[in-house]
């Protein structure tokens, strides 16, 4: 059966009434998220996980991923009316849309970003479309030897660049394998890092742990603000010109390849697509002058190559089980909740369900728009909700959520710990992307890891005897030791005297 005749089985899927119903609240509930500064996609699925336990796979996976690509737009609604980015990707959009709205002309910015965005996530899912089931071919023929080396490349790129050094990057990625590493060793069948404790056996559990960091973590350390004000675009100033449209299209179609092609790789945040898409604009776009004073080129470019960059994401995820980031390493989570493996075997085992996810990306970019523009009044009103009151539900949901997946009273005091945790990185400086994702990944990478080990009766020396494995743990020294040097340059050039210090 080929790509688009299973492509049309899942949007038979994703249709029905009740998938529907959970794109939409997914949709709606994103934004929302996206709207509170700091708490972003990542801490949005994980304070939103603990919902889906008992929910149908498809149902619940579809309501995560819409929170994902939600998110984006909310941060974007911040950026334009009150130079308040959402989210990391967002911070450049600030630039222009702001200018913009000081210009009146904040609806046409939110406008353009909205359709913007709906055209790149659109292309990149059909980039998904057409890569899945040639790469998840190809994933098959990965033996555990190159699916180990290929997780060492993302997380090298990952540890590499986020954070302000590589050591501070090797140490979030060792608590998360430590963390991954707690209960029953897969292969001895003995207990590890269980301090005695019969909870500990089965592991620690993954909800509590990213509820704990991402939410409660970004809860502590966001300090309550007051109320915000924001004036609301009327209908009419959300329709763009002609010349606004445009000079917008080559930015949207520059935007929506950047995004496209840099999400694919994983471990690079969106926030790199954002950042190069706004570049490309200042070196190749016609009005380039105009940059920085309320150009519309400067809201297109990133908010294309963002949402181009969510959806691009679900490639690696899909086709090889890797998360391209750390939201969707989260959502990865809830893949595993529930008992499925993204990555080739589940193109095999169960495809209706990863072409019914799929399907539902379409739909989900489509109620953005049909949603999200119309209705930034009805958002702007949102913003003036004092932020207590709004954590306040937060607050509530977090607990409620994590003790009804298991139950678990002891799970309540996990989340908190992992809460205190989440706070302390932030508050060090520590990046959190390679905890989450070794959290996630673990258990496979030892997985891979020890399977090469028994093929090889214990000879490390293996992984360098084949081609593709030893290729990819080169690149991955490579983007260290560059890392390494960047980072060491950065540092130099701090601490060098200026003029006046001279």
């Amino acid at each position: 059966m080929s790509s688009f005749d299973y492509l049309m089985q899942g949007f038979a899927a994703a249709a029905t009434p009740e998938n529907l119903l959970y794109a939409l609240i997914g949709c709606l509930v994103g934004t929302m998220l996206g709207l509170l500064p700091g708490i972003g996609s990542t801490a949005g699925i994980a304070i939103l996980l603990p919902l889906t336990f008992g929910m149908e796979p498809a149902s619940a996976i579809i309501m995560l991923a819409a929170i994902f690509y939600g998110t984006a737009y909310g941060g974007t609604i911040t950026s334009v009316l009150l130079n308040i980015p959402g989210e990391g990707e967002s911070a450049i959009t600030c630039i222009d849309g702001y200018a913009m709205t000081k210009k009146g002309r904040g609806g046409v910015a939110l406008t353009v970003a909205g359709v913007g965005s709906f055209i790149g996530g659109t292309v990149a899912t059909i980039a998904l479309v057409v890569a899945a089931q040639p790469l998840a071919s190809l994933g098959l023929m990965i033996g555990p030897g190159e699916f180990f080396a290929l997780v060492v490349v993302g997380l090298a790129l990952l540890v590499g660049l986020v954070g302000r050094s590589v050591s501070a990057g090797i140490i979030s990625a060792a608590v998360g394998m430590i963390i991954a590493m707690v209960g029953i060793d897969p292969v001895e069948g003995l207990p590890r890092f269980t301090f005695g404790s019969a909870h500990l056996l089965d592991g620690i559990s993954i909800v509590p742990v990213l509820v704990g960091i991402f939410g409660l973590g970004e809860l502590l350390h966001i300090s309550a603000g007051g109320t915000i004000r924001a004036r609301s675009p009327r209908l009419r100033e959300l329709v763009p010109t002609g010349q606004d449209v445009r000079r917008a299209a080559p930015a949207v179609g520059r935007g929506t390849l950047i995004g496209t092609g840099i999400g694919i790789v994983p471990g690079i945040t969106s926030t790199i697509s954002s950042l190069i898409a706004y570049s490309t604009e200042r070196r190749v776009g016609r009005h380039r002058s105009q940059l920085g004073s309320g150009a519309v080129e400067g809201v297109a470019a990133p908010e294309t190559a963002n949402n181009a960059h969510a959806n691009a994401a679900f490639i690696p995820l899909f086709t090889l089980g890797i998360p391209a980031s750390p939201a969707i390493a989260v959502l990865m989570g809830a893949f595993l909740q529930n008992g499925l493996v993204p990555g080739p075997q589940l193109f095999q085992t169960d495809p209706l369900l990863v072409w019914t996810v799929i399907a539902s990306l379409f739909i989900g970019n489509a109620l953005l728009v049909i949603l999200n523009v119309p209705l930034v009044s009805v958002w702007t009103k949102v913003l003036a909700i004092p932020f207590p009151v709004l954590a306040s539900f937060v607050y509530v949901f977090i607990f409620v959520g994590t003790y009804a997946v298991n139950r678990s009273v002891v799970d309540i005091f996990i989340m908190i710990g992992f809460g205190l945790v989440g706070l302390a990185f932030r508050r060090l400086d520590l990046p959190l992307a390679p905890l989450v994702l070794t959290l996630v990944l673990g258990p496979l990478l030892e997985s891979a890891l020890r399977q090469t080990l028994q093929i090889s009766n214990g000879d490390f020396g293996y992984f360098f005897t084949r081609p593709v494995s030893l290729g990819l743990l080169s690149l991955a020294a490579v983007i260290l030791v560059l890392s390494t040097i960047g980072g060491r340059r950065i540092k130099a050039r701090a601490h060098l005297p200026t003029d006046s210090e001279a």
